[in-house]
């Protein structure tokens, strides 16, 4: 039987890229232990308050249907809390819930992207980029960035890639792999190009509430920008919430329409205790949130230290995110090769930088998602990996 197109443009290298995790899981339940740092999944429970307002809410009966758009005290909150850390004056009618930030970046795609438009994004890139944008029959136009510039998007090479055919930049910061974020200075150069040539921004934020370096800029607060960015966030990573499946889109209020009629055909709206929870999440000062986000930024420099030390292996210093580049080249191996030796010889499932497009070659992305005892033993094993490699090329 025949498939459509469409099954051929969401597949390909992103698709292929957990293969080494789904391998990982294999050998874990055959008995095998593996430290699993290839996803990048919280280890941390859910706040508590959080379950038990889903559960509140579930007893008071909040099982019917909801509103497509997001309860409207969701979209205040969502809406209060990014004019406070923003500056940007959006309220409710710019708000759409979706279920994740993955449903969100497909969404925007979906209301903005016709066959045939190019879309800028600098790579290395999330591994679901290319297939999202190809669903709609659109191209990425990837802009490679360098690891000796902490992998940091230069605005000159982003110029370069303009053409008439570009409707759109995705950015992504903090971003995903690398954990690079972008200054205010490389914000407003990018928003200037927006500007000129007619484009759309979409801004990834999923990881703005886990940066340790500088300070988070939404680039849509930037002068003329609002009306043309779609600015994406979720709970998954700032509050452990990644099963639950809440993030929310901020935009002009012609495309928030826009996006509730494709959410009108496609989800109709997340669970409505869910939503609740999702409410008291944004309007309590957690102090479980500010407890994980310095758990991450001392398992970053704990992987930072342990990895320089190490002959063979260069661990790259990420501003942010939950993961760690190190550069594996010395080695001998493609990132790949050394990845799947590291897996089956050392029992640490990381994921290979290729799989996030060439300027990550030659690295493996570390997630710190386990606690730092197990990260330490993470450290050794990656490091006996790599001093076997460099003693075998000796021999």
């Amino acid at each position: 039987m025949r498939y459509s197109a469409l099954t051929q443009r969401i597949a390909g290298d992103g698709a292929a890229a957990w293969q080494i995790h789904d391998r990982a899981l294999q050998l874990r339940e055959q008995g095998v232990d593996v430290l699993l740092l290839s996803i990048g999944d919280p280890d941390f429970d859910t706040p508590a308050p959080i379950v038990q307002a889903a559960i509140a809410s579930l007893l008071a009966g909040d099982t019917h249907y909801p509103e497509v758009r997001g309860s409207r005290g969701l979209r205040n909150s969502i809406a209060r809390q990014h004019r406070q850390r923003s500056g940007q004056a959006v309220d409710v009618d710019h708000v759409i819930v979706m279920p994740g930030a993955q449903c969100a970046v497909y969404s925007v795609a979906q209301c903005l992207l016709d066959p045939g438009d190019e879309v800028i994004v600098a790579e290395p890139m999330y591994v679901t980029y290319e297939g999202v944008i190809g669903a709609c029959g659109a191209k990425v136009v990837p802009v490679p960035v360098r690891p000796e510039n902490g992998f940091r998007v230069d605005p000159l090479d982003v110029a370069a890639c303009i053409t008439p055919k570009t409707r759109a930049i995705l950015l992504n910061s903090p971003n995903n792999p690398s954990g690079a974020s972008l200054s205010l200075k490389i914000w407003q150069e990018l928003a200037s190009l927006c500007i000129r040539h007619d484009l759309w921004l979409i801004s990834d934020e999923v990881y703005s509430d886990l940066l340790y370096e500088g300070e988070h800029i939404s680039p849509a607060s930037l002068p003329g920008m609002g009306e043309r960015t779609a600015t994406i966030n979720s709970l998954s990573k700032s509050h452990a919430m990644s099963g639950w499946r809440v993030g929310w889109v901020i935009g002009p209020k012609t495309m928030a329409d826009h996006l509730e009629h494709l959410s009108l055909c496609m989800l109709f709206g997340i669970p409505e205790f869910i939503q609740n929870a999702a409410q008291l999440a944004l309007d309590e000062n957690l102090p479980e949130v500010a407890l994980m986000r310095e758990e991450y930024r001392q398992r970053r420099d704990l992987v930072c230290t342990s990895l320089n030390q190490c002959p063979g292996i260069r661990a790259i210093r990420p501003d942010g995110g939950m993961f760690v580049m190190a550069d594996v080249r010395q080695t001998g191996l493609t990132a790949q090769r050394f990845a799947e030796r590291l897996l089956e010889g050392y029992g640490v499932s990381v994921l290979a930088g290729e799989a996030f497009g060439p300027s990550a070659a030659g690295h493996i992305r570390i997630g710190l998602v386990v606690d730092q005892v197990q990260l330490a033993d993470a450290c050794r094993r990656i490091a006996l990996c790599a001093t076997d490699l460099l003693e075998a090329r000796r021999a």
